[in-house]
């Protein structure tokens, strides 16, 4: 009977030990496991490529997203009448010949009789010139006299063109009411018009503008000390206050050389592509410029992946999914784009450049 229960003791003795090792095993195993990006997290994390770059620094300064003048239409009354109604609110995107507004206007019908009026005159003058030059042939008329009537049928030419390009913007539909009619495609930037106002063809102000946006400029203001370090064809880079994460590449295309009396500055002209409309006309603006000096060089680090922890900075070195550590920095320089530091970086290194405060505590733990 003892021997049984010594045979007992030695068994359960044996498998305790069994899972003792397996559970210090398991134990052992879930400390060393590697922390891995994965597939949701990898999404949102901005991995940043890092080259040695020569230390640039660089000038800040502000302006303003105006519109393309040059893409600008603004349109003024030709005829005198008074705004029956109004089709569109400031912002809406119109397509050319659009209807935007319905006016009362007597002048209507007088206009389209004008035109009416020039092509009989034109009609009538080249009938006359041809008849000059068949007389001139036989000697019967003579050459000023057939040029006196070709001057006569350019400027009848000319008036039936302007009056005609006034029409295009006008369709009559009765009772002395005509639609105003959107010039070309493109997005209304101002308004000056609404519902029972009075209009005139001697007003200063236009009725409506409309620009397509695809393109706008930013104005840049320069004071006087910063103008040594600024020319025409300079790049820049454009930040706004409504994205400040997201940069706009572009250049200086014009310099104008006469200061702002309002402003005391001298304003300069950045063209941007902004086939997303996020540059909108009226934000205010920062346009980064590189100094021509520079200081050596160092790998630079987006300011977008540095991670402050007891007052040091670190970055998150991204190898792969799996191969990341968390390493201490030390900074030379910097700008509004990146820091310049000490610490030399592999060619295959990265870093993260968001989410990497996540990613450190992660690593960390």
């Amino acid at each position: 009977m003892n021997k049984s229960i010594y045979i007992l003791a030695a068994l359960l003795f044996v498998l305790n030990s069994c899972a003792n090792k397996e559970e210090k095993k398991t134990v052992e195993v879930n400390k060393n496991e590697t922390f891995c990006l994965n597939d949701q997290l990898k999404k949102s994390t901005t991995i940043s490529t890092i080259s040695e770059q020569p230390i640039h620094e660089q000038l800040t300064l502000t302006g303003k997203v105006e519109y393309n003048e040059n893409d600008l239409v603004a349109h003024k009354s030709l005829l005198q009448g008074v705004v029956n109604s109004v089709n569109f609110e400031l912002g809406d995107y119109v397509r050319q010949g659009q209807v935007l507004a319905v006016v009362k206007s007597a002048e209507v019908q007088g206009i389209t009789q004008e035109r009416r009026y020039y092509q009989n005159q034109i009609d009538l003058l080249r009938k006359q010139i041809q008849s000059k030059n068949e007389l001139l042939k036989d000697g019967m008329s003579s050459q000023p006299e057939v040029l006196a009537l070709e001057h006569e049928l350019q400027a009848a030419q000319i008036e039936w063109d302007k009056i005609n390009s006034t029409l295009k913007m006008y369709r009559a539909i009765g009772d002395e009411q005509f639609q105003i009619l959107a010039p070309k495609n493109g997005y209304i930037v101002q308004k000056n018009i609404s519902s029972g106002q009075s209009i005139s063809n001697d007003a200063d102000e236009a009725l409506f503008s409309i620009s397509n946006l695809k393109q706008v400029w930013v104005m840049v203001n320069i004071y006087a000390s910063n103008l040594k370090y600024i020319k025409q064809g300079d790049h820049v880079k454009v930040k706004t206050v409504a994205f400040p994460d997201r940069m706009y590449a572009g250049k200086i295309d014009k310099i104008y050389n006469i200061f702002d009396d309002n402003e005391h500055v001298i304003k300069a002209r950045v063209v941007l592509e902004n086939q997303d409309l996020n540059l909108m006309p009226g934000l205010s603006a920062d346009i980064i410029i590189d100094k021509k000096n520079v200081i050596g060089t160092a790998f630079a680090i987006p300011n977008s992946a540095k991670v402050f922890e007891n007052n040091k900075e670190y970055v998150v070195v991204y190898k792969d999914d799996c191969s990341m550590e968390v390493r201490k920095i030390t900074a030379i320089a910097s700008n509004a784009e990146y820091t310049y530091v000490e610490e030399k970086f592999a060619k295959n290194e990265k870093v993260i450049s968001s989410n990497a405060l996540l990613l450190v505590e992660e690593l960390n733990k």
